[in-house]
């Protein structure tokens, strides 16, 4: 093996250790190696299996000659954040292990999907983007500079006076004006790159609140995206995620953390946002929670809006989660459909995975693959909610990260484990998983690390990074956008990111595309009433 004889081959000068430990290797894969058991299960060592298996495939793949030309009552979109395509394998290999299996052959509910494009990511003045820049291309149609949200390039960060007249209004906003119901649903703070970009026009994704805001540009009249949150669209039907502090006045004490000054309001101007959004929502069935008691003890029929604030910055990793306060991204997606789909002319829906970005950034790993891996259920449990023949799903990215593995893994090896090799340079192990960049750089005694003296299967273990950096930085490669239901096809191919909107907004004839809706156009919007009973069938033979 290809893999063995790199073992083998060691330099004269290697240490005892190294030696001993290389030695350990070679034995136990040979021990495991005398059962004559393949590493794989023994039905694919026939050809059948893989014939019948791709036959199937293919007759699957040749009923989507039939496309679906219906009109988009719902329209969903799931964004990873940082959810590369290295990172969608990975993710995938570490649900199948998670689930008793050796992870390659899993599926994912995304990879279900019947229609996979390419979106090119480069901001207007980015080779390698941001998310502020990126969000701003997959919700509002156009490309702008990285550090920006809801403005056109012409804006420059930071430069308050460049945001006037330069402002783009998202998909979320064109949703809203049709007359459907819209929602946020985020693992970051809701007034984070990602979300923001759906209703705030701001020059910097850092103005969280005017406590993060220069004072001129806040003389000059630029306001905080908190504020712009909940004066720019009224009444967003649903909103969830983190980002409590900076809806509260300064020094405020949180209601979860009280007497913990780095989770205390933030707010100079002095304004109570939520209790502002309380007082103004009294007889129109709106609710505020911060906990997963108060969600999940709601009945979302008597429900109409929701704000739901559960930590004062992001929300905490799926790992760390507190299962007994803290709601699943799941959770929320679940609660989100139910109130949002009252709605007889249907409604707009963005989901966030946001800390699969964050999890890259600090190098750490196994952090951002659950996250993954919690988004995944969370499109599962909204395919279930929902009917391909009235609902377009799209799940995508905003950009990569410098996030890989290989190492000549066997098949099945764990995701987070070691690769079957020794370094022929250094003569010590490395991590299938690896960094180009980050803080997972570390040398000890002007060596690198040797990470079997170390848990790296550890939650919070930093992955080796090539480059030392205290952040880990973004990807620059193409996304995969993954969508199904009506016109999905038409994300097909190589696309520009800021595309992505335009074919939900013209699946379900809103925003500039209305023309091809209006009877006898031949096109989309003929189908609605089909499209309407086919799912009603479907709830019906659910429910029966």
């Amino acid at each position: 093996m290809l893999w063995l004889s790199r073992v083998t081959r060691q330099p004269a000068y290697a240490d005892n250790n190294m030696k001993v430990t290389a030695l350990l290797m070679i034995c136990a894969c040979l021990f495991l190696g005398s059962f004559g058991k393949p590493q794989f299960p023994e039905k694919e060592k026939e050809p059948k299996f893989w014939n019948v298996w791709a036959q199937q495939t293919l007759k699957n793949a040749l009923t989507l000659q039939n496309l679906n030309k219906n009109k988009a009552k719902n329209l969903i979109l799931f964004l990873g954040d940082g959810m590369g395509i290295p990172t969608v394998t990975a993710a995938r290999i570490l649900k199948g292990q998670l689930n008793g299996q050796s992870g390659e052959e899993t599926q994912l509910e995304m990879d279900k999907f019947p229609f996979v494009s390419l979106a090119k990511t480069y901001n207007t003045n980015a080779q390698v983007p941001d998310s502020a820049g990126t969000a701003t291309a997959y919700l509002c149609g156009v490309k702008a500079n990285e550090g920006t949200v809801g403005v056109s390039a012409s804006a420059v960060r930071s430069q308050c006076n460049t945001t006037e007249g330069n402002e783009v209004t998202s998909i979320l906003r064109w949703a809203k004006d049709a007359g459907k119901s819209v929602g946020i649903v985020t693992t970051t703070r809701v007034n984070h790159a990602t979300p923001s970009a759906a209703y705030a026009h701001s020059v910097d994704r850092d103005w969280y609140s005017d406590n993060e805001m220069p004072a001129e540009a806040l003389q000059a009249g630029c306001r905080d995206i908190a504020r712009q949150l909940f004066e720019n669209i009224p009444n967003i039907d649903v909103i969830m995620g983190g980002g409590r502090k900076y809806m509260f006045p300064k020094n405020m004490s949180d209601v979860e953390y009280p007497g913990v000054a780095k989770h205390s309001g933030t707010r100079k101007d002095g304004r109570n946002l939520v209790q502002e959004w309380i007082d103004g929502m009294k007889d129109k069935k709106g609710h505020y929670v911060w906990n997963k008691k108060q969600l999940l003890s709601l009945n979302p029929n008597n429900v109409d809006y929701l704000l739901g604030l559960f930590e004062p910055t992001d929300m905490t990793y799926d790992l760390e989660r507190n299962s007994e306060t803290d709601p699943s991204l799941t959770e929320m997606v679940e609660v989100a459909i139910k109130i949002l789909r009252k709605n007889p002319s249907g409604f707009y829906l963005l989901v966030e995975g946001g800390r699969i970005d964050h999890g890259h950034h600090e190098g750490k790993a196994k952090q951002a693959l659950h996250e993954a891996v919690e988004m995944d259920r969370a499109i599962g449990r909204a395919d279930l909610m929902t009917s391909i023949h009235d609902t377009m799903t799209i799940v995508t990215a905003d950009h990569s990260h410098m996030f890989n593995f290989g190492g000549y893994t066997v098949r099945g090896n764990t995701i987070f484990g070691l690769a079957p090799m020794l370094s022929d340079i250094d003569q010590k192990p490395f991590t299938s998983i690896l960094y180009g960049n980050g803080p997972g750089y570390k040398m000890i005694n002007n060596a690198r690390e040797n990470v079997s003296t170390i848990d790296y299967q550890e939650n919070n273990y930093q992955a080796q990074a090539a480059v030392p950096l205290s952040m880990e930085t973004h990807g620059g490669e193409d996304v995969a956008v993954f969508a199904k239901g009506p016109l999905a096809h038409l994300l097909h191919g190589v696309h520009e990111q800021n595309y992505i909107p335009h074919v939900m907004a013209y699946a379900a004839c809103i925003g500039q595309n209305r023309e091809h809706c209006k009877p006898g156009s031949g096109t989309a919007g003929l189908r609605p009433v089909l499209s309407s009973i086919v799912a009603l069938l479907t709830v019906t033979r659910i429910l029966c």
